[in-house]
């Protein structure tokens, strides 16, 4: 009875999945457990039957239950264990839950393969845990910039100004001839008001664009047991992520495998320390902390609003009121010119006040205005009123507001168009900064080449090997194989018809051939051996090397791969194609240092390989040995690797120097084949001397004094076997010496040299996520050429917003001058508030949109770098504007004065005509502000179809206020005769533009004259 009790139970085990291999004591908690289980399925039967339920067992006797729930799709563990495991990281908690098996199991995960991936299994994943997504503060409104420009104080005191108007307007006139002076004035308003808060909110999309572009990382995962790329948003609990140096750890989750992993958690707290990450004692990983060293792969646990980083990042408002250099600049020079005008209007505003009340002051039908007590209160108040308006105009029409406007218009236009020109802006002073750059410090590969590397050459001893594998000992094809297959950060997936190769484009190369060309079997290799130690490649060391253990034999294997000069230098012996090895000999280690010359030479990238087998003797516990022997090895064989140049690389590095730009190359391959790829890019030329310094190694520029290292750099053309440190050491000598600095960069080492430059250009595809947070503007396509478009985009930037300076400045002066004098001489301005309004809409706004999404043209590459300390008005700019505001001031004081007898018309239809050849000089002076230097100023004109289209918008407004807004604009209807006159007389800007163009202006910033010499 006892036997059939057993087997019942045995039985019972078997339909539960229980596990059968367990010591004596577990044995009884597993019969007990069982017993307790059937008694109380028996006693259900007494019970109504209910819904079945599905009963999970833990899956070994050292787990314990946990709590879990039962989801119609997925079967999940609680989210709020998840969070708390890696938040608090409670280890204890994970080892009670059966550790990253355990939670694995739970969450149907392979820990080998991934998830399914599929899309229904996918959705089910969202459903229960979450997208990794995070929630944003709202944006700003419409309604938020309309508050703003409120705010402006010319603003307000015009709407005061506008309102009085109105009150007084309606009182005396009656409503419906009196709202005009106040509706118009009004109506001015709000439309700058408009226009400004449209722009503002435009731009304020455009940074939002951007920034959802920018935070879009792509990060490599495992789903189906294969590897592919996807953004972290679509990252889901349970996801396997594969990590390497450099990348951004994208969700919360625990430690899988992997070999020397450290992580800076700086950003989630504070400590600069980097943490080791281990399967034992800290499996815990971080959403957006990031990798220092090593690789591995992590089980994700948590996503969004359930990590820590995605709480954080949710509260924060990404700001993007960052003021930018120019952009600061420009603040102390509208500063400036508004305390001119301010000056001015202050002085307006008495002289027509003392004119007023001295009786001075005539109206329409030439009475006088000021009559002493007899005039009406509300005729006094009302005509201090009309003054303080004019006088507040004036000021507003002096204050160059639209520069500000300008330089966000440029900004963002050159940031939308430099997108689609495969530059991302990270930060907006890089537009201008690039500008002004006179040295560009770029990397050799994926920049000046493709970055599609190919295995091309393969020496095996002293004999280059070109008829396959079938010329080689199969032993020795075995140990490439182990070396290429175990010493590496890349995968192969096969789908069975193709391979698919992941990792970087080096990896790549060397797995491609190692794969097609030597039928290496990747899956067999990692059955055949244990990996007990990694020493990850990095761009100090160079090289990389693995400690594993053959399992059937235990045998201890070294295997290094890496620059081959180095693993050159750790061999003392070497295999033939036969299997025999052979000891270096002077004669022999002489002709592999030429081989590899031949290589370099041939513009190809060099790697050896490596192999030391370890008696037990030697290494009784491999484990515990902290580094992989480098010395006494056998090299195995040397590859060269073809990365041929990028098309166009060498225009573009013309280009660059045809504008003034020095670009240097800095590299981590060998001085031959640094020396090789320069020649073939144009940055040196075929038959240059390199003795004279032109060509150094880094370890040469490190080891320089300080003194000869300032003596030296400018002179450097490709710095060959550099590490990041040198490269930091020649941004920071550069700059020292008055260099405007670029830098590209892709790899996490180089974050300090793109810090520390003026301007640091990451890669979009090879660049870490440390180096393009550490960058400036991010290269979407890896290539020089755009590193060229985005100096071009940078010389554009800043002369646009030098022509608009020189429009709107044109106007400023002429404006001021032109209503003091007849302020001061005839006690009344020219122009009203309403008119000065729209010339002040159609200088800042329109004029702001025309002259800001100029182009760039070739011409601004003929030009020499602007550097540090040009001024922002240049001396070609004060001659171009003072001529051209001479010329207006001189027109229409004509005008003011004489008009009425030189036209023979009314001073109604004067002030109409002085008011349209003010605008209209605006007009062809916009032409002139096209180009500060060049005479032809129509060159390209067809091509800026939107300075094309503003230009005929102003015009036609202009028509419309002058012939149909009587009342609004307070002007007359003018005849042909009056229209050809003004069109006349505004179209002389243009003779005179090109005229003044041959006035020769002296290198010394003008306004230097009128400082005092100390």
């Amino acid at each position: 009875m006892g036997s059939m009790f057993h087997a019942g139970l045995y039985t019972v085990e078997h339909l539960l999945k229980a596990p059968t291999s367990c010591n004596k004591p577990d044995r009884r908690w597993h019969l007990a457990f069982i017993t307790i289980y059937c008694s109380r399925a028996i006693l259900s039967l007494h019970k109504k039957p209910s819904p079945k339920k599905q009963i999970l067992l833990p899956h070994s006797p050292s787990y314990t239950v946990i709590d879990l729930k039962y989801d119609t799709h997925l079967s999940t563990v609680d989210q709020r264990v998840l969070t708390e495991l890696v938040k608090e990281k409670d280890l204890d908690r994970v080892i009670q839950l059966g550790g990253i098996e355990g939670l694995a199991s739970s969450l149907h995960t392979n820990l080998e393969n991934g998830i399914q991936g599929g899309s229904h299994d996918i959705e089910r994943r969202v459903q229960s845990f979450g997208s990794n997504t995070y929630k944003k503060p709202p944006t700003k409104s419409f309604f938020y910039f309309v508050v703003e420009a409120f705010k402006d104080l010319t603003i307000v005191i015009l709407l005061a100004c506008a309102t009085l108007s109105l009150g007084f307007g309606i009182k005396e006139h009656g409503l419906k001839e009196g709202w005009y002076d106040g509706g118009s004035i009004f109506l001015a308003v709000f439309l700058v008001i408009a226009v400004s808060s449209v722009s503002n909110y435009r731009q304020n999309r455009q940074f939002e664009k951007l920034s959802k572009v920018s935070n879009n990382i792509k990060i490599d995962v495992l789903r189906k047991g294969r590897r592919q790329s996807i953004s972290i948003f679509e990252i889901v609990v349970g996801d396997v992520v594969c990590l390497k140096i450099g990348d951004q750890v994208s969700a919360d989750g625990l430690f899988i495998n992997g070999h020397s992993l450290r992580v800076d958690e700086s950003s989630m707290t504070g400590e600069s320390d980097h943490v080791e990450v281990d399967g034992t004692r800290n499996p815990f990983m971080y959403s957006g902390t990031k990798i220092i060293d090593g690789y591995g792969t992590m089980m994700v646990t948590s996503v969004g609003m359930n990590t820590m980083w995605g709480q954080m990042m949710s509260s924060i408002s990404q700001d993007n009121n960052d003021r930018t250099p120019l952009q600061s600049r420009l603040d102390k020079l509208t500063a400036s010119i508004g305390k001119v005008g301010l000056a001015v209007a202050f002085l307006v505003l008495v002289v027509l006040l003392v004119r007023y009340f001295t009786g001075n002051t005539e109206d329409e039908n030439g009475n006088r205005e000021y009559n002493g007590s007899k005039t009406k209160m509300d005729d006094v108040i009302n005509s201090v009123v009309r003054i303080v308006a004019a006088a507040v105009t004036i000021v507003v029409v002096a204050i160059p507001e639209g520069l500000p406007l300008a330089v966000t218009l440029t900004l963002a236009y050159s940031m939308k168009r430099m997108m689609s020109d495969q530059a991302m802006v990270r930060k907006l002073p890089a537009c201008e900064t690039m500008g002004s750059a006179t040295t560009i410090c770029t990397d050799k590969t994926g920049t000046l080449t493709l970055n599609q590397m190919k295995v091309t050459r393969f020496w095996l001893g002293l004999e280059l090997i070109d008829d396959g594998v079938a010329a080689i000992s199969p032993y020795v094809c075995e140990l490439i194989q182990h070396g290429v297959g175990m010493n590496t950060t890349g995968s192969v997936y096969n789908s069975g018809s193709s391979y698919e190769f992941s990792g970087s484009p080096t990896e790549k190369a060397i797995l491609s051939w190692a794969v097609l060309e030597l039928k290496m079997d990747m899956d067999e290799l990692k059955q055949t051996f244990t990996i007990l130690r990694v020493e990850a490649f990095n761009s100090a060391k160079k090289r990389s090397g693995v400690l594993m253990k053959k399992n059937d034999d235990d045998t201890i294997h070294i295997h290094w791969k890496g620059a081959a000069e180095m693993i050159l230098a750790m061999c003392s012996s070497y295999y033939d194609k036969s299997g025999i090895v052979k000891e270096f000999g002077n004669g022999s280690r002489k002709k592999f240092e030429e081989i590899i010359e031949g290589m370099a030479a041939s513009s190809l990238r060099c790697i050896g390989f490596a192999h030391k087998q370890i008696d037990h003797e030697e290494n009784e516990k491999p484990e515990d040995g902290l580094n992989i022997k480098e010395d006494g090895l056998t090299l195995i064989g040397l590859v060269g690797i073809k990365d041929p140049c990028r098309p166009g690389v060498k225009k573009a590095v013309e280009d660059c120097q045809f504008a003034g730009v020095k670009v240097k190359m800095i590299t981590g391959d060998n001085i031959f084949t640094a020396k090789a790829i320069a020649v073939e890019c144009g940055i040196l030329l075929p038959n240059q001397d390199i003795t004279s310094g032109v060509v150094i190694e880094g370890v040469q520029f490190r080891n320089y004094t300080p003194e000869k290292r300032m003596e030296e750099v400018d002179k450097i053309c490709v710095m060959a076997r550099s590490s990041p440190f040198d490269k930091l050491l020649m941004v920071q000598c550069l700059k020292q010496k008055g260099h405007v600095v670029a830098v590209t960069g892709d790899g996490t080492n180089d974050a300090p040299a793109l810090k520390e430059a003026d301007i640091g250009l990451s890669m979009g595809i090879q660049g870490t996520e440390v180096a393009k947070e550490s960058s400036d503007i991010v290269i979407l396509d890896d290539n020089f050429a755009s590193v060229a478009t985005v100096l071009k985009w940078g010389r554009c930037v800043y002369n646009n917003i030098q022509k608009f300076i020189q429009f709107q400045l044109t106007v400023n002066v002429a404006a001021l001058v032109i209503n003091f004098v007849a302020a001061v001489s005839a006690g009344e301005v020219p122009l009203t508030a309403v008119q000065l309004l729209w010339v002040n809409l159609i200088m800042d706004t329109l004029g702001a949109l025309a002259l800001a999404t100029e182009q760039p043209s070739n011409e601004l590459m003929e030009k020499k770098p602007v550097g540090r300390t040009e001024p922002l008005i240049t001396n070609i700019m004060w001659r171009n504007l003072l001529a051209q505001a001479f010329y207006q001031i001189m027109i229409l004081l004509m005008l003011q004065f004489k008009g009425e007898s030189i036209f023979g018309v009314e001073k109604k239809v004067n002030d109409t005509l002085i008011f349209n050849t003010f605008v209209l000089c605006q007009v062809f002076n916009e032409f002139n502000a096209r180009k500060l230097e060049k005479k032809n100023v129509f060159k390209d004109l067809h091509k800026n179809k939107l300075f094309l289209g503003i230009i005929g918008v102003t015009v036609l407004l202009q028509v419309v206020m002058v012939e149909f807004l009587k009342k609004f604009a307070d002007t007359e209807r003018l005849n042909w005769a009056q229209w050809g006159a003004c069109v006349g007389m505004a179209v002389v800007s243009w003779p005179i533009g090109w005229v003044i163009k041959f006035v020769p202006v002296s290198h010394k910033p003008f306004l230097s004259y009128l400082k005092w010499k100390k």
